[in-house]
């Protein structure tokens, strides 16, 4: 059986994580946590970033940050994990959708201005994939009609945008650590990137709890108290242990997925060429960290019959979201601004393939053999047609 994917784990993640437990700092901003923001802060250089309990959490502070209120509203895409959306609906906004460009699956930043209106308060870009959006582009568009810009960079970490890491370009941004991502916590877990200098401070204070307890700390008052809204968003150092562990061969993870995703990709592009699939394409001044290898097929029918084949094969191949404005919460708290061209469309075509740290030359082997069989056998004719 090939799974779809397998937790990261290098083996060095256990010394550190029995350290953290035999210290006397288990809960937040403990050893390991200030280890992981130091090396964060370094590779991304951005201004601060907070380790958070998941990606859900930085995005929710996100929305307190910017003081989203009842009313406001927030263009994204809809091809996107609800906790994007979801993020901003608990402030009270409004979500605006707009379609995604085909060759991406990233939002399509021409469509952008013409979803502004005087109640627009942020953009929303989510690098899919890994695979940045077009930020230039969308940081004008956001000075000009001064909004925020917040990368959901979940799947983005060692991805650059013209050399810059994901998440280093908007206002903030946001990373996972989920057990799915290419590199985790040990389950969950997230971080909240922060660019702007004037957000610093305040992030701080509602990561606890409201509390100017990190002034406290840091001797700048004698007594910390209540002063804002906040929660509890602080990973465990037990989990920034972990972490730790995978920042530690970071270079090395993300070569062996780059290799692992060269390897599928040379062996379904003569799919591609006879007209059968679609591949990612990548643009070569962005710089993706093979979070996943997706195909595209015909439409959804084909797509149930090449995960069933796949799964007679044992292997598990999976497909992603369903577009948000289709569901009844995105009904009840968003609009789809303009023509839904390819966001439908296209989420039906997709076909996500197992891609994880530590998969064998084999077993990919075995997926694109099996992929090919699945042509050869029930599309042979158009095989030949394009032949």
């Amino acid at each position: 059986m090939i799974d779809f994917f397998k937790p990261t784990y290098t083996g060095d993640e256990d010394q550190y994580v029995l350290d953290s437990m035999k210290s006397q700092r288990m809960s937040g901003d403990g050893k390991y946590s200030q280890m992981c923001h130091e090396w964060f802060e370094d590779h991304i250089g951005c201004e601060k970033v907070l380790l958070t309990p998941s990606c859900t959490h930085a995005l929710e502070m996100t929305a307190i940050l910017i003081n989203v209120q009842p009313g406001d509203e927030v263009i994204m895409p809809s091809y996107t994990f609800v906790s994007t959306a979801n993020a901003f609906v608990l402030r009270g906004a409004k979500i605006v959708f707009v379609d995604i460009k085909a060759d991406d699956m990233n939002i399509d930043e021409s469509l952008i201005e013409e979803a502004i209106t005087d109640k627009t308060v942020a953009i929303v870009p989510v690098h899919y994939a890994g695979v940045a959006c077009e930020m230039d582009t969308i940081m004008d568009i956001a000075e000009r009609h001064q909004l925020y810009v917040i990368e959901d960079a979940a799947q983005g970490v060692m991805s650059t945008y013209k050399g810059r890491p994901l998440g280093s370009i908007g206002h903030l941004g946001a990373y996972s650590f989920h057990e799915t991502k290419n590199y985790t916590s040990g389950g969950e877990g997230g971080m909240l990137i922060i660019n702007s200098p004037n957000l610093v401070e305040r992030s701080e204070i509602i990561r606890e709890k409201g509390t100017n307890r990190n002034l406290f700390f840091r001797g700048m008052v004698d007594k910390y108290s209540w002063v804002d809204i906040g929660s509890s968003y602080l990973m465990s150092d037990i989990q920034a242990a972990y972490l730790w562990g995978q920042l530690d061969n970071i270079a090395l993870i993300n070569d062996a997925r780059l290799a692992a995703w060269d390897y599928y990709y040379k062996g379904l592009f003569s799919l591609e060429r006879l007209g059968l699939i679609s591949l990612a394409k990548h643009k070569d001044k962005h710089k993706h960290n093979a979070h996943m290898f997706y195909i595209k097929v015909r439409d959804v029918a084909e797509r149930e019959h090449l995960i069933s084949f796949l799964k007679d094969k044992g292997i598990t191949a999976v497909f992603h979201y369903v577009p948000l404005h289709s569901s009844k919460a995105g009904q009840a708290f968003s609009q789809f601004h303009g023509i839904d061209r390819f966001t439908t469309r296209e989420s039906e075509r997709l076909i996500r393939l197992p891609i994880f740290h530590g998969i064998t030359v084999s077993e990919q082997e075995y997926v694109v053999e099996s992929v090919r069989d699945f042509y050869g056998i029930h599309f042979n004719d158009r095989i030949k047609s394009r032949g």
